[in-house]
């Protein structure tokens, strides 16, 4: 039979995912049957490690094996993954690294990706409802503002030892969400290591009303933040506001965080806006 010359795929057929969002990103447009390989540390969709190959970490992977999958496209994050990245190209591999640091950028990646895979229109669809509800989210803050209350000032620990402020997109998901990040300057920086805080007091002189910790999956423990020297006076700890948000629900770039992660974030600001509230016929 004569090989047609002409013919093509339309977007990649054989896609590995080095990260988590973009798998469940794929996931929720319908187009899993791409899929060829994963992350290991992929839980969202929790039936993609049933169903998928763990192909890598995130500062590694098994390129032989990946190789093995013959994909046509590889998905990476960032200028932590460009020795995996280059590895990959120089034996021939399509590679595409995502470096999505804001809400915007995650929202821009979420295209990108649709259109790969022929789904820009549905996903245009499923980012504009994400949006919207980001919007409604914004709303609701804006009405609890206007009734008297006010915005938590919040520290978010991304690590504990040493202490890990968050990164931009969660800092902006914060503002969505009802909060008021109290190392917004840190959150510009794009690596972990731009964001330690060496000294607790730093921390503590901020004064948050709430700590959020997502330690990358390092089991939480609100009692150890607690007893950390000097936090005793700390308005979060003398008020139990201490949360955990689990990291796979926030610190990826993709649909959870601007869903599952950002909706956590809101109800325990709401909750703590309606203590500031006015009370009705007290004396002004």
């Amino acid at each position: 039979m004569t090989q047609d010359l002409l013919h093509f795929s339309p977007g990649p057929q054989r896609i590995v995912c080095l990260t988590e969002e973009t798998t469940e990103w794929l996931y929720l447009l319908g187009q899993e049957h791409r899929i060829v390989g994963i992350s290991g540390y992929t839980v969202r969709p929790r039936r993609a490690r049933d169903e998928k190959p763990r192909v890598s970490a995130f500062l590694s992977a098994k390129t032989d094996k990946i190789m093995a999958l013959q994909p046509d496209c590889v998905f990476g994050f960032s200028d932590l993954q460009a020795d995996i990245a280059a590895d990959l190209v120089k034996r021939g591999v399509q590679v595409t690294i995502f470096n999505q640091r804001s809400v915007s950028d995650i929202f821009s990646m979420l295209y990108q990706v649709a259109a790969m895979v022929g789904e820009a229109e549905q996903g245009a669809r499923r980012i504009a409802q994400m949006q919207a509800d980001l919007k409604a989210m914004q709303a609701a803050v804006a009405a609890r503002l206007a009734s008297g209350a006010r915005r938590p000032k919040v520290f978010f620990e991304e690590w504990d030892e040493p202490h890990i402020s968050c990164i931009r997109w969660v800092s902006e998901l914060m503002t969505i969400a009802g909060g008021d990040d109290c190392f917004p300057e840190l959150a510009l920086e794009p690596m972990g290591k731009q964001r330690i805080i060496a000294d607790g007091a730093t921390i503590v002189q901020r004064a948050p009303d709430i700590v959020l910790c997502s330690w990358c999956g390092k089991k939480f423990r609100p009692e150890k933040v607690a007893a950390r020297e000097g936090w005793a006076d700390m308005p979060a700890v003398r008020d139990g506001q201490l949360f955990e948000i689990k990291s796979a629900d926030i610190l990826q770039p993709g649909p959870a965080a601007l869903t599952d992660g950002v909706q956590q974030m809101h109800r325990i600001f709401m909750q703590w806006m309606d203590k500031t509230l006015p009370v009705r016929g007290a004396p002004a």
